[in-house]
């Protein structure tokens, strides 16, 4: 076949050279680029160097902070120009001094309040004096003596003296008193979480408004009385004991065993507080022999007592006596 005349072979002489060659230099052969190489073991190496190569010095990157970063005023030398600021100082000194004299007028408030040493009396109980209580609230018609016996001008720990009041026997009972009353809920299909609040929180304000209202009487009244505001609390309490037992006895029978036993125990507490409180509060004696104050004190210990089985009777009534719509 022939070839056109247009078609002529290219030699391989003729091909197109580069500019190096053609200016006489020799050629230059490319070295193909190594890549380093690195493993698991130098690199561990290589941080650890770096790590103690920088180790201690407080740099950003290391743990601290290095001025040179950010110039000259740094905030290490502004807090050092503020310490050595004599106004700056002694206004530090004024507010600590400030500060504690605070602390110390409130510890001597708290103090005089309710001491720790105080409310520790109160829980100072054992084993039998529980049970001997608790049998004395019930039954306390066959009691003789209500005297509290003193130690030097204090009086006996309630574990040696089962007349005197304490408060472990009431937080006990109004503890367990809200636990009941949620079984009690819980049988008649009425029980929430918000039920317990709400129990507890009514308990809780009755009880205030107990203590409030008795100091005020005792104030208004004038009436000389060694009763301090933890003994009220502690008589008050005694009626969440009537009110968890009445309880379980209604939930386990009928409401007919509620209510006796809820009748027993509130001529039991109104007994037995008129014949604790009438130890305690003591009218005024005068001059002439006479004694003054004895008709306030009778109204103030009615009072108090005829209270216990109201309250009673209206707290724990909303939770037994229950009718279906």
């Amino acid at each position: 076949m022939d070839v056109p005349s247009e078609y002529r072979a290219t030699k391989a002489s003729q091909k197109r050279r580069p500019k190096s060659q053609k200016m006489g230099q020799p050629p230059q052969q490319m070295q193909p680029q190594q890549q380093p190489y690195y493993n698991d073991f130098d690199m561990q190496n290589q941080q650890q160097q770096n790590y103690m190569q920088h180790f201690g010095q407080p740099d950003m990157f290391y743990g601290g902070y290095n001025p040179s970063f950010a110039g000259a005023s740094g905030p290490e030398q502004l807090a050092q120009q503020y310490l050595n600021d004599p106004m700056a100082n002694m206004a530090m000194q004024y507010g600590s001094s400030l500060a504690g004299q605070g602390k110390d007028i409130v510890n001597k408030n708290l103090e005089k309040v309710m001491s720790s040493s105080k409310v520790k009396y109160y829980f100072a109980v054992d084993t039998a004096y529980v049970g001997k209580k608790l049998g004395l609230l019930f039954f306390p018609f066959t009691h003789s003596d209500w005297s509290i016996r003193y130690n030097q001008d204090e009086p006996v720990a309630p574990r040696y003296e089962i007349n005197a009041p304490d408060l472990y026997i009431p937080c006990m009972a109004f503890v367990t008193y809200i636990l009941v009353a949620g079984m009690v809920l819980g049988t008649q299909d009425r029980f929430t979480p918000e039920q317990l609040g709400t129990q507890a929180s009514s308990a809780l304000v009755w009880l205030i408004i107990e203590l409030l209202a008795f100091s005020l009487s005792l104030y208004v009244m004038n009436l000389k009385s060694g009763i301090k505001y933890l003994d009220i609390i502690a008589y008050c309490g005694y009626k969440f004991v009537g009110m968890t037992v009445s309880l379980l006895a209604g939930v386990m029978s009928s409401k007919t065993v509620y209510y006796c036993v809820l009748l027993w125990f509130c001529i039991s507490l109104v007994f037995f507080l008129m014949r604790t409180l009438r130890v305690q509060i003591v009218p005024q004696e005068v001059d002439d022999g006479h004694t003054r104050g004895t008709k306030r004190s009778l109204y103030f210990l009615l009072t108090v007592s005829l209270a216990q089985p109201l309250l009673m009777w209206w707290l724990s009534s909303s939770i037994m006596i229950y009718r279906k719509l």
